[in-house]
């Protein structure tokens, strides 16, 4: 990787002061060959005042550069800044003619040939400061300008851009001029695409994939459109502003880091969102509200930008509220909150409660390395989860008056969270400012507790305790029994409260559950009275509501980690409850913590397969359950995860052999690769049987899937091939590394890779350094030893970050991987101090 100064924030307020740009014309080559492409820009902009200044670039070769046609020389390019001394104030014109590398990280322009039919496609992630790979830029959020794009591409290839594109012969397109923009937001996708094309109220729609995935776009091209339509019909019921683009492309593109990239009239998206293989309907809840995410972000992050990145927020935390509302508002997806509670809060809790913490919108945010670093459970999650916070107090007619009155001050600019707090106090009495100091400025996740009281008359009355600084705005559910069915509750009465509280709340009768944030509308951990906790142990499936259910499963998924339960009550719960649980998004949220948390780390080696015996026993009685075909989707869930946790081979060999489970369904891609891959972990297959998967399935997936299973294998060669294709060649694909990670490390395997655990640290580090970010991100978060709960493992990593020179990104994801180990550890111990027992039978 090359070296690369990354920009202040002191920096860029200067450049800012001094700059405006006006136009960006640029003219990309995609014909140079398979390693690079021509990229050739002309700036138009004004300095307000003579003074020095740079433009950012990371080229390949710089071959000439002109500032008002005086030529300056190459050679000043110092890492990613081309100096531009001695501007004078008024207008500028810089010419840039440069040879760019394409990228295999999904950096820059990202480049990929599909194994399947060996055709290629590239597309652009620009976000942060990638902007500089493809084209040279004054690369900062407030610096909007024009963007005027030519591209010539191989013959046959269709050109996707932010604006309508015109094919003008002989391979060229030209995208029709942008309103103003920021760099990062800038998109091309280049290939022989796949396109499902309409229009919705006089605007182009598209969809895109590359041609392989065709019939599986066509499948559910119905499907994304309806879901588009609706979301951006949603959004001009509650936004004044109309949508501000030309067009609204949507691209699923291959080998993507993120879930998806709100770009200006092209979105792209990772191309896992379409289906080869059966999934189940939360799935096709999650790909809608990534859908309606993106489009939120048209108005907020597109229209209205940050100014610098300590707003990441503004983007992040709004387009996430605004994706599940949305989504429950306007489509057939009416429980995304549920989703919400089991998957994305669960992240912002867990990353709140490391010591890498930050506020929602932090203060401190002094450069893009440091902003990086907070595209996290915090930006997304905890943002979302406190302005439905925020709504639930303010209202939702004045939230969103509030909202539309930042759209209308600051469109086609750019705004800071105090323009976006003063939008809000303009229409509404309440103190909106207290609330973003108290919810947005602090740290931390507060714990309300609740106290009991009998009084003398024989009723009694709850106080709440708060561990913590936040006002919360919450309701109470009070459940009794129901008398005709034992294992039932029925809601009496959902109270609203204020924590903290001005006096007691009368409650009349003992409720048999009490639930404190029953409805989840805020971000707080909750804790059960003795009696509470004792109807959840025997009743939790009785519960009516699957959000309600979803707030006590978090409940018992902090106290786990927190260590005030054992780890094994959770999974006594989970085999008590889940096999009379209806939702999906619970069934697949509570198996996987189940799996990943409490059985591979929070248990010990010895209880582990005590563990894994309760977990199949419980897949076992879910597809019993399905026998019927009643609900195929749980059925899914349930075998994925029966393979996943099989200690014995014999049951998935045999589905494998005959293709299906008997039943159904019959083993799609998807599932034959995981049940090879258990086969791997438990030495019941070997290479052949592997080369003839992938030969049955020569895709992208399944090369990743060959990966993942040829690194699984319980063998000493095969760990040694896995780890140096990692760590010592630098040409695995972001993919393909983090499917060989995924199938590295076992915890069957443990004395197999022992020694492997020390080399992680500093091979890890070599690694972050020569191939930069995305890679680091993925070693951290898939390379890391996480079944190596031990002292040693944690003592080698705090090492690591005293002592190495480390990237910011992978300083972050280690010191998140030690943090979380160090917890482990903490919950193993709690565990052996109440001396808890894992058992297979019900709670």
């Amino acid at each position: 990787m090359s070296c690369m100064s990354v920009l202040t924030r002191d920096e860029a307020q200067t450049r800012a002061r001094l700059l405006d740009v006006h136009r960006y014309t640029i003219e990309l080559d995609l014909t140079t060959g398979e390693d690079t492409f021509d990229s050739r820009t002309v700036i138009a902009f004004t300095a307000r005042a003579d003074a020095d200044t740079f433009v950012e670039l990371k080229p390949a070769e710089l071959r000439s550069v002109t500032l008002d046609g005086r030529p300056l020389d190459p050679g000043h390019l110092v890492e990613n800044r081309l100096p531009l001394p001695g501007l004078t104030a008024g207008e500028h014109e810089l010419r840039v003619d440069a040879s760019m590398r394409y990228s295999r990280t999904g950096e820059g322009m990202h480049r990929f040939t599909d194994p399947t039919d060996g055709e290629t496609y590239l597309y652009t992630q620009l976000f942060m400061e990638d902007v500089q790979r493809v084209f040279a830029a004054f690369d900062q959020p407030d610096l909007k300008s024009v963007f005027d794009l030519t591209v010539t591409a191989p013959e046959g290839w269709t050109v996707l851009a932010n604006g309508i594109t015109e094919h003008l012969g002989e391979g060229r397109w030209q995208a029709a001029a942008t309103p103003l923009i920021s760099t990062y937001l800038v998109a091309v996708a280049a290939g022989p695409w796949h396109s499902v094309r309409t229009e919705h109220r006089g605007l182009p729609f598209g969809i895109h994939c590359r041609r392989s995935l065709a019939p599986h776009l066509d499948a559910d091209a119905e499907e994304i459109l309806d879901i588009t339509r609706q979301c951006y019909d949603r959004y001009h019921e509650k936004f004044e502003e109309p949508y501000p683009f030309d067009s609204y492309d949507q691209a699923f593109v291959p080998e993507f880091n993120a879930g998806a990239m709100e770009n200006p009239g092209l979105v792209t998206f990772r191309d896992e969102f379409i289906y080869r293989s059966a999934v189940t309907d939360t799935e096709r809840q999650t790909r809608g509200m990534v859908i309606a995410h993106e489009m939120a972000h048209m108005w907020f992050g597109d229209l209205v930008t940050l100014q610098w990145w300590d707003d990441i927020w503004l983007n992040e935390s709004f387009a996430e509220y605004m994706g599940y509302q949305t989504l429950t508002e306007a489509t057939r997806f009416t429980d995304t909150w549920t989703d919400f509670g089991v998957v994305r809060k669960a992240w912002g809790y867990d990353a709140d409660q490391r010591p890498s913490t930050h506020p929602v919108a932090p203060e401190n945010v002094d450069d893009t390395a440091s902003a990086l670093l907070n595209f996290d459970g915090i930006s997304y999650a905890k943002g979302a989860s406190a302005l439905r916070q925020l709504v639930a107090w303010l209202g939702e007619k004045d939230f969103l008056a509030g909202i539309n009155t930042h759209f209308a001050r600051h469109k086609f600019g750019n705004a800071t969270l105090a323009d976006f707090i003063d939008s809000l106090a303009s229409g509404t009495e309440r103190d909106v400012h207290a609330w973003a100091d108290a919810w947005l400025r602090t740290t931390g996740v507060d714990t309300l507790s609740p106290t009991v009281t009998r009084a003398d008359d024989g009723t009694y009355t709850l106080t709440v305790d708060r561990a913590g600084s936040r006002p919360h705005r919450i309701a109470v559910g009070l459940y009794d029994q129901d008398p005709g069915d034992t294992g039932r509750l029925t809601l009496r009465e959902r109270l609203d409260l204020d924590v903290p509280q001005s006096e007691p709340q009368p409650l009349g009768k003992r409720p048999a559950l009490l639930l404190l944030n029953d409805g989840d509308l805020t971000y707080a951990k909750v804790r059960f009275d003795a009696d509470s906790f004792e109807a959840v142990r025997t009743s939790l499936s009785g519960l009516p509501d699957p959000l309600t259910r979803a707030v006590v499963w978090n409940a018992l998924r902090d106290a786990v980690r927190d260590g005030e339960l054992p780890a094994s009550a959770y999974l006594d719960a989970a085999r008590a409850h889940l096999p009379h649980e209806t939702d999906l998004a619970l069934v697949q949220g509570v198996l996987a913590f189940a799996s990943a948390q409490v059985t591979d780390r929070y248990l010990t080696p010895e209880a582990r397969p005590v563990a894994l015996a309760t977990l199949t026993a419980l897949c076992r009685d879910l597809i019993r359950r399905t026998e019927d075909g009643s609900n195929p989707g749980l059925r899914l869930i349930a075998v994925r995860h029966f393979i996943d946790v099989a200690a014995h081979p014999d049951t998935i060999a045999a589905w494998l052999t005959e293709g299906t489970v008997p039943g159904g369904p019959e083993l799609d891609p998807e599932l034959r690769w995981r049940v090879l891959a258990r086969l791997a972990v438990l030495g019941a297959t070997d290479e052949p049987a592997i080369a003839a998967e992938l030969e049955r399935d020569p895709s992208a997936t399944g090369q990743e899937g060959a990966a993942r299973c040829r690194a699984a294998l319980p063998d000493p060669e095969a760990k040694r091939t896995a780890w140096e294709a990692m760590f010592t060649g630098d040409d695995l694909s972001n993919y393909l590394f983090t499917a060989t990670a995924q199938g590295f490390w076992q915890p069957e395997q443990a004395d197999l890779v022992r020694e492997y655990v020390p080399r992680f640290y500093p091979d890890a580090v070599a690694l972050a350094t020569r191939r930069g970010p995305a890679i680091a991100d993925a070693a951290g978060r898939w390379a890391f030893p996480a079944h190596a709960v031990d002292p040693e493992t944690l003592h080698l990593g705090e090492e690591c970050l005293r002592d190495a020179d480390l990237i910011p990104s992978l300083r972050r994801k280690l010191a998140d991987q030690l943090d979380d180990l160090e917890r482990a550890l903490r919950v193993r111990g709690a565990q052996s101090d109440k001396g808890a027992r894992t058992s297979p039978s019900g709670v």
